[in-house]
């Protein structure tokens, strides 16, 4: 089989350019790249279910603004391949250090020995995240967007456990739910969302709109504990009803919605659908199976009480639920996990694709930090 190339420049706005970079901890992997090599770097980790693609709308402001920016397709997903998306596969290799190390690795293979700042989104936050708590000397600034960072798991010695299994407790409720982050470390996700009824690139304008603020069911608020109650006020595509697909559960925008999008056109949201349709998703969900099988605990665990030292930041969707899914985790982030980290900055108008959504405030955002 012939090498995947890279994604096309027509595709692609003025001044972002893509290519892949071999030899990558085992991958081949795709990244894009706007400004000049030789100017500081910053690089830019996107989440679930997204592309180095999703950072577009930043990229030229910050090359203009004198940075190498840098934004790779990671492992399970586009067009970075060598990475196993079989279910039954090699789900390790996605554990949360195996990531750090790609872009360690990607790094290598450019020459670029140090940063000057690390972005990570949604999932990449958490990448992001561990490259600064473990490397801060290649990472010595931080942005995160969308997931907040609690910091490294206590040994299993000093845990303590839940009182309840909430899955059973929310399984139990009136009704029954179950949450989303263990639907998609089964089986059937994959092939729920490759299936949907109403073709892929309908499935994703569905689930990009239920999570950004152009849906107005969309009014977070902090959670009064981790428990069934409390987390059941979470929309469905966090909260899902027991016996629910993804697809079934989120909410679909009408014609005139659609067109209105300007933060997502319907030719932007097909370069997401070709993608996902040629890789599947399982690949990226293989990064939840680490998550809830705790597949990569041990390893986290050795920076037990461990804080993240570098100049760090947080920026999100005053409309975005994410920040509040953990009760507590906005607090904990600033309080325990991060040493210098100031309050977050929350973007009215903006849901969970704040990148996206209000890429101006973004970049403001980033270059108040690096």
């Amino acid at each position: 089989m012939a090498p995947l190339p890279a994604l096309p420049a027509a595709l692609l706005p003025g001044g972002i350019r893509a290519r892949h970079v071999e030899g990558v901890n085992g991958l081949r992997m795709h990244v894009l790249e706007a400004g000049r090599a030789g100017d500081p770097v910053l690089l830019l980790l996107h989440g679930f279910p997204e592309l180095a693609y999703s950072w577009r709308k930043v990229m030229p402001a910050l090359a203009e603004a004198g940075y190498h920016v840098i934004a790779p397709d990671q492992r399970g997903y586009g067009r970075t391949t060598g990475w196993d998306g079989a279910y039954d596969g090699d789900v390790g290799s996605f554990r949360l250090l195996n990531l750090v190390r790609d872009v360690m690795g990607l790094l290598a293979r450019l020459g670029v020995a140090r940063v000057a700042g690390v972005v990570g989104h949604d999932f990449g936050a958490s990448v992001a995240a561990w490259a600064a708590l473990t490397r801060p000397d290649i990472f010595p600034r931080l942005v995160l967007m969308s997931a907040p960072f609690t910091g490294a798991p206590r040994l299993a010695e000093t845990r303590t456990t839940q009182e309840a299994d909430i899955h059973a407790a929310l399984a139990a409720l009136a009704r029954p739910r179950k949450h989303y982050q263990w639907y998609y470390s089964g089986r059937s996700a994959d092939a729920d969302m490759l299936g949907a009824p109403g073709g892929l690139h309908a499935f994703l304008r569905g689930y990009y709109h239920h999570k950004s603020a152009d849906w107005p069911g969309n009014r977070p608020h902090a959670l009064a504990g981790w428990n069934a109650e409390a987390l059941a006020d979470m929309p469905t595509y966090y909260i899902m009803d027991l016996a629910a697909s993804m697809p079934e559960s989120v909410v679909m925008p009408d014609a005139a919605t659609i067109a209105a999008c300007t933060w997502l056109s319907e030719a932007e949201l097909g370069v997401y659908a070709g993608e996902f349709a040629r890789t599947g998703f399982q690949g990226a969900l293989n990064w939840y199976r680490c998550r809830t099988g705790a597949i990569s605990l041990g390893d986290l665990e050795v920076f037990a009480g461990r804080q993240i030292e570098v100049p760090a930041a947080f920026i999100a969707g005053a409309q975005d639920w994410g920040i509040h899914q953990v009760p507590g985790a906005l607090e904990r982030m600033r309080e325990e996990a991060c040493a210098r980290m100031g309050p977050p900055v929350l973007v009215e108008g903006a849901g969970h694709w704040v990148q996206q959504e209000r890429p101006g405030e973004v970049v403001a955002g980033v270059l108040g930090v690096v």
